[in-house]
């Protein structure tokens, strides 16, 4: 047995009980494992016992019927025909010595008289068995005596039946290779002759030396043994095949021979008879094979084929049959659905082919094309007073930042590249703050206005043309500057984030400095709240000149928005970051353009009549 279960571990092959017992245990030890076959789950038994203890353990099952089962019997019990009875054992498949036909053996058992069979103690209990008589005189009356006429020919029984010679061939066999031995050992080969001593003695190890080196054939089958003394291992393997009448017959189907080349030792001729008739090889397993994109778990408790099949986690994957393990699948790829091969991510990033890509930017060149179109306006009536009254240089200016502002969003769509991923960043911060340096521009140049009017004051001479552009170079120079030492020290860059999603790639501009980025950011917001907090200062000045109010209005949106921006900025997920901020600086550009120039575009086109300087000057 423990021979059995290193070659089955070997292949593989899992057990799932082992039981013993013996013809002397009582009945309830051979229920008992009858119970355990009833119970398993394993298809298959392997039986290794002799005729005896399988024919009470056959009985028992035989009693109960049990789920089909298929028998591979040893030799001791697989040919032997007293088994055959049992039925639902059809099937069975069992390994047996070779079998063969001995000359004149039947026809020597069949010359048999009663005067013969008298001789032979043995031979009169095999003749009273078969014809129920008795030879000679009986002392019970009811006893029929055989008369004479009883004719071995015509009886069929097992003492007749030469097919199945097994362990009787083995002994013929063994008969000759000693007759082999003698002969060898009392007689000696020359070239033409063999002399014999008749008159000899020999000693057992002399027969024992010889038997060593035999070598013949009888009855086609070939007889020598090796160093060790054994023969050549020959086998027959036998199946349990139901015949016509219904009676289990036993079928030669292969045959195994260790003299033949490694690999060729075992052939089957015929085809295979197994449990219930069937002929595809019967399936006994605990657990059905785990396919790719599972594992095994072992069940507790249980033989190790008895198993779970697990799906592998999330982002792992098994490619083999009955995979032990799952294993994770490389930093830039997925599992597919079905778990068993690992794909590359997709890649994700706000494209001009997607729905919220075509609408950002059809915002950004609508928002553009208006900031143009006001300009055009504002050029045609550059001589009209509300134009010429607004300080008409920075209100061009402005308009041009406002269209670099809103063509600035543009360069957020698109996958980043090194060059995209820094020209966005500093083109939206180096734009706004020019955009807002004019505002704070257009708001100081109101504020002195007005206080130039006072006696005595010549404050417009330190805040003419001049100075408001140098303001604006300077404040827009401050943004390069600090854009500069970004780009030098640590440049945004792109960078595939595989962190927010498991399942794809997000392709988005890393900032390299988080400082820059929020120093580029801090200071457009503090000339924004400058910006408001003169704005607010200029309110209470004559309305209809005073642009102070719009102004107000533009950086209070503008405020609004960036402090909203930061917050989703923050929380977005993946290409919706960059969405925020597009929207933010659509949002804060559309403030400007509305709040500053809708008005007086409103003027200009539909009400000309309140396009005059003293319109302008009077005060409500």
């Amino acid at each position: 047995m423990a021979s059995f279960l290193n070659a089955a571990e070997k292949e593989g092959i899992c057990v799932e009980y082992i039981e013993s017992f013996y013809r002397t245990h009582p009945r309830s030890k051979i229920q008992r494992v009858a119970d355990v076959v009833r119970r398993s789950t394993a298809m298959v038994i392997v039986a290794f016992a002799a005729a005896a203890e399988i024919g009470l353990l056959l009985e028992e099952l035989s009693s109960e019927p049990s789920p089909p089962r298929q028998w591979l019997g040893s030799e001791a019990w697989a040919t032997n025909p007293d088994m055959l009875r049992f039925s639902f054992c059809a099937g069975t498949i069992g390994v047996g010595i070779q079998k063969s036909v001995i000359p004149g053996l039947r026809e020597f058992l069949l010359d048999l008289s009663p005067s013969e069979v008298a001789a032979s103690p043995l031979l009169t209990g095999f003749w009273e068995d078969v014809f129920n008589c008795r030879l000679g005189k009986s002392a019970a009356t009811d006893e029929t005596v055989c008369d004479g006429t009883e004719d071995i020919q015509t009886v069929k029984s097992p003492y007749t039946d030469t097919s199945q010679l097994r362990i009787t061939n083995m002994v013929y066999k063994a008969v000759y290779a000693i007759a082999h031995a003698i002969h060898n050992a009392v007689c000696e080969d020359t070239n033409s002759t063999t002399q014999c001593d008749k008159i000899t003695r020999i000693e057992s190890k002399e027969v024992l030396t010889h038997l060593k080196k035999v070598n013949f054939s009888q009855n086609g089958y070939d007889v020598s043994f090796d160093a060790n003394g054994d023969p050549v291992a020959t086998y027959e393997l036998v199946n349990w095949q139901k015949s016509e009448s219904g009676s289990i017959e036993l079928v030669t189907v292969g045959f195994y021979d260790a003299s033949l080349p490694v690999g060729q030792e075992f052939r089957i001729n015929k085809n295979i008879t197994w449990v219930e008739g069937r002929t595809q090889v019967p399936v006994s397993v605990c657990s059905d094979s785990c396919h790719p994109g599972t594992r095994k778990v072992l069940q507790k408790g249980k033989p190790i084929c008895c198993y779970d099949c697990i799906p592998c986690p999330e982002g792992e994957i098994s490619n083999l049959t009955d995979s032990p393990d799952c294993f994770p699948c490389p930093k830039e790829f997925w599992p597919n659905s079905q778990r068993d091969a690992c794909f590359p991510k997709p890649v994700e990033f706000l494209s001009f082919d997607e729905v919220l890509g075509i609408i950002l930017a059809a915002f950004s060149l609508g928002g553009a094309c208006l900031a143009i179109v006001t300009a055009a306006v504002f050029f045609h009536h550059r001589t009209s007073p509300i134009v010429r009254a607004n300080n008409s240089e920075l209100s061009f200016l402005l308009l041009f930042s406002l269209t670099l502002c809103f063509l600035c969003s543009l360069t957020f769509i698109g996958a980043p590249s090194d060059w995209s991923c820094m020209l966005r960043h500093t083109a939206f911060g180096i734009t706004f703050v020019l955009c807002i340096s004019c505002v704070l521009g257009k708001t100081i140049v109101v504020l002195m206005a007005f206080k130039a009017t006072l006696p005595g004051s010549n404050v417009m001479k330190w805040f003419g043309p001049p100075q408001q552009r140098m303001t604006v170079v300077s404040f827009t120079f401050i943004q390069v500057l600090i854009c500069t030492i970004w780009l030098v020290v640590s440049p945004p860059f792109p960078k595939k984030n595989v962190t927010i999603y498991k399942e794809r790639i997000i392709l988005e501009c890393a900032l390299g400095s988080a400082i820059g980025f929020w120093a580029v950011l801090g200071y457009i917001g503090l000339l924004a709240v400058f910006c408001l907090v003169l704005a607010v200062l200029a309110r209470k000045l004559p309305d209809n000149f005073n642009e102070a109010k719009l102004i107000t209005f533009s950086m209070l949106i503008f405020c609004a928005v960036w402090i909203t921006f930061i917050p989703a900025y923050v929380s977005s997920p993946g290409k919706f970051t960059v969405a925020v901020e597009i929207f933010a600086i659509l949002a804060s550009s559309f403030g400007l353009i509305v709040c500053i120039f809708a008005p007086k575009c409103f003027i200009i086109l539909f009400k000309p009549e309140k396009n005059t300087k003293k319109h302008l000057m009077n005060k409500n």
